[in-house]
This record gives structure tokens, C-alpha cells and sequence, in this order.
């Protein structure tokens, strides 16, 4: 009998956990069809978080000579070691968006949770913190105040969300994962990125696969696509969750 309490306690404590533990979102996003009379090339937008290691400089080398928009989130440690990127990418305006990823590149998550065995901030007002430190370590590198935020992770709360929105910040959701956080291996991530279709935001790292992407995107290039900005959309033709 002590038992079988023992396991109805444990179950009732299990489901009452699974009751009160929010659900974490990952937003999609998506580009809207070309304008008509517009330029009607498939076109994806081009995403990479710069998040705290080195950069493989193939990638930002492909983007620079082939004239390649594209949109990088630059955490406040990234700069760090990664100076000469930053300068590179200041020297190409026309070519490079630099958006807000956190500073310490802490999931944006206002509640007590490891996600991918980080820890979350958990809180609003750590929360708060992890996105102004951003936009200020940005700032302070001479770059324009971004607009839009892309959690470590890319998950939120409900809730998390709506404050990140009143805070001014558009989310960046993506709809292709091109490295899987970093963790493929060249040859798949370089699949992933050229099986991209017309409207995609793609998501990549600027390390590790770096060759991969930088060969998907290539691959792009040459069966025509063309590549836009996060700011280059208006607010209101973003397809996604982020409206």
C-alpha cells in the first residue's frame, strides 16, 4: 500500500508539473510573395548569428564578393574576438543588417527552465536586461539601433514574446534551419541552404559548417535567387509568427 502511494504522489506531482509548465514557442517567418511588376526572382533572406566563438571567415568572404545582403544577430561578447568582423561588416553597410541577439546570449525566457542545456533568464526583468544589453553593446560599436531580436535559442514564452514586442523589437523567426544550431556537418548544411525555397528565412551560425554555408549559398545564387535584409521587408508584409 506505502507503494502504490508512494507512485500515485509521484504521478499526481508529474502531471501537475506538465499542468503548470508553460509552453515555450519557437516563431516561423516567412518573406511575402514578390510585388506584382516586381522583381519576380525567388528571393530568401539570409540570417546568421554571431553568438560567441570564432568566425569563418569564408562565409562573410562569400557574402562580400558576390554582393550578398544578409542579416547578422551579434551578441555583446561576439565582438570580442571577432573585431575585424565587426570592422568587416561596418565597412558594407549596403550588404550587412546587424540585429540583436542578447548580450550574454541567454534564452529570452521569463521563467526557471534549461533549454539545450542552457540556462534561461528567467524573469521579465532579466529578460529585459538580456535584450537591452544588446542593442546597447551594439550601439556603442557605432552600429544603428537594431530592430529586430532573435533569442538564444529562438524560444519564448507567450509571454517573454509580448514583452520583447513592447520593447520595440520585431522577432526574427526563420522557417530553414541551415546548420542545425552549428551542428551538421558541411555537406548537410550546404543541402539544407540550397534546398531553400522562395520566401525562406534561413538561419545559420558563422562558424563551424562555415564552408557548407557558404557553398549552399552559392548554390542559391546560381539557380537565380536573390537575397534581401530582415529591414528590407516592410512591418506589414512579414509572413509568420512574429506578426
Amino acid at each position: 500500500m506505502k507503494t502504490a502511494s508512494l507512485l500515485l504522489a509521484a504521478l499526481a506531482m508529474s502531471a501537475h508539473s506538465a499542468i503548470a509548465a508553460p509552453a515555450l514557442v519557437e516563431p516561423d517567418l516567412r518573406l511575402p510573395s514578390n510585388p506584382v511588376g516586381k522583381d519576380q526572382r525567388p528571393r530568401v533572406a539570409l540570417t546568421l548569428d554571431a553568438c560567441g566563438g570564432a568566425t569563418d571567415m569564408r562565409i562573410l568572404g562569400t557574402l562580400i564578393e558576390n554582393r550578398i545582403p544578409a542579416t547578422i544577430f551579434v551578441t555583446a561578447r561576439w565582438p570580442k574576438r571577432n573585431g575585424l568582423a565587426v570592422e568587416v561588416m561596418k565597412a558594407h553597410p549596403d550588404l550587412f543588417e546587424i540585429e540583436d541577439p542578447g548580450a550574454m546570449h541567454v534564452p529570452p525566457i521569463d521563467i526557471k527552465i534549461s533549454v539545450y542545456g542552457l540556462a534561461a533568464a528567467g524573469s521579465s526583468a532579466a529578460v529585459a536586461a538580456e535584450v537591452e544589453g544588446g542593442a546597447a553593446a551594439i550601439k556603442a560599436h557605432g552600429i544603428a539601433t537594431p530592430r529586430w531580436f532573435r533569442g538564444a535559442t529562438a524560444k519564448y514564452t507567450h509571454s517573454s514574446m509580448s514583452q520583447i514586442r513592447e520593447m520595440g523589437y520585431r522577432i526574427a523567426g526563420y522557417s530553414v534551419n541551415g546548420d542545425g544550431g552549428s551542428l551538421l556537418a558541411a555537406a548537410m548544411a550546404e543541402k539544407r541552404i540550397r534546398n531553400a525555397r522562395d520566401g525562406d528565412v534561413i538561419i545559420a551560425q558563422t562558424h563551424a559548417a562555415g564552408a557548407g554555408v557558404a557553398r549552399g549559398i552559392l548554390d542559391l545564387k546560381a539557380k537565380g535567387y536573390s537575397f534581401v535584409r530582415l529591414n528590407d521587408i516592410p512591418d506589414e508584409m512579414t509572413v509568420g509568427a512574429t506578426n
